[in-house]
């Protein structure tokens, strides 16, 4: 009897195109293909997916959209170099979150770091009413789940943030905040996961929103660093920081479910 697998629905062909660029993507992440290499020959590597020729060459279409592959006439498909992929596209950033957890958290770290306490001083110079509206509502959802810091804390804490960057009126870092949502998310998902650590954090926002209603801008940008910091003092002791106690041996898991070099 003939394998079955993701051919049998083909007649979902968006469906379809997205698996195959999810396994891809996550391979070429977890590094299955070193850069520079070539992707296995379409006939061999469909075949292996269990799709047709076509879906294969829309999926690669679309990791060469995102940076990832380059399709060049008698050389083939092959790897790019983590220098040249879109990492703040949404499917790469999920496959780092797959592949590259320790690597995200780094990364999402440093960019809080840059870009967060300037934005704060221009929430604090540029905030109207409806942003402070929105961060004080933001900030009353963090109280009220901090008690049970599961998925309705971690959604607060992303709406607190995002609306601190639109706060300062500049649109290109409310759009920063909308595309790095996946990177927050995994980096609050880990930095909240300690006993308390929820609830630690709540001294730190309420002081930027104090700064933010003072019209303070260094208050407000020395608050949002403080936050940054403990964050990162919060995943270094977190239980489900990449080799953890989740993998007991310490490695870190790659995007197919295998370990990865510790």
């Amino acid at each position: 009897m003939a394998s079955r697998g993701w051919a049998e629905i083909d007649t979902n062909f968006p469906t379809m195109q997205q698996r195959v660029a999810d396994d891809l993507g996550r391979r070429i992440v977890a590094g299955v293909w070193e850069p520079g290499n070539p992707l296995p020959v379409e006939d061999a590597l469909a075949s292996e997916l269990g799709v047709s020729r076509g879906v294969l060459r829309e999926a690669v279409k679309s990791l060469v959209a995102k940076g990832m592959l380059r399709v060049r006439p008698r050389t083939g498909t092959r790897v790019l170099p983590p220098e040249d992929w879109n990492h703040l596209d949404p499917d790469v950033l999920r496959w780092k979150q797959s592949g590259d957890a320790a690597g995200l958290l780094r990364d999402t770290g440093e960019l809080r770091r840059i870009v967060e306490p300037e934005a704060a001083r221009l929430a604090a110079e540029r905030a109207g009413p409806d942003d402070v509206r929105a961060l004080n509502d933001a900030l009353a959802a963090m109280e009220a789940a901090a008690a049970s810091p599961a998925r309705g804390y971690v959604a607060a804490d992303i709406a607190f943030h995002r609306a601190l960057l639109d706060a300062g009126g500049n649109r290109l870092l409310g759009s920063l905040g909308r595309a790095v949502e996946i990177a927050l998310r995994h980096s609050f998902d880990v930095s909240t996961q300690t006993p308390g650590a929820a609830e630690a954090s709540l001294p730190g926002h309420r002081a930027v929103v104090r700064a933010v209603e003072a019209r303070d801008p260094d208050a407000a940008a020395a608050a949002v660093l403080g936050i940054i910091d403990a964050a990162r003092q919060e995943i270094a002791r977190s239980p489900a920081k990449p080799g953890g106690p989740d993998a007991p041996d310490g490695r870190t898991r790659d995007a197919r479910g295998g370990e990865a070099a510790p």
